[in-house]
């Protein structure tokens, strides 16, 4: 049975835009304790708020900060 996953591509559209986690963090009010604990595993749970406080700072959707990847069990 295939299952599938979310996982957060906050680390690579971060980067894509040259934006380090400490300005991230800045930018968007959500402590570097957490910005790194999402860039350390991007398959943590993140709250809905959460997320769009990174995705205003990173000026994208909430569903670009999103994947579903397809997991074998």
């Amino acid at each position: 049975m295939d299952m599938r996953r979310r996982r957060l591509k906050i680390k690579e559209v971060a980067a894509d835009q040259k934006m380090s986690m400490g300005k991230l963090s800045r930018s968007s009010d959500v402590s570097y304790r957490t910005i790194k604990l999402i860039y350390d595993d991007p398959f943590r749970d993140a709250s809905l708020d959460t997320l769009d406080k990174i995705a205003v700072a990173l000026g994208v959707d909430i569903s670009d900060l999103i994947e579903y990847v397809d997991e074998e069990s």
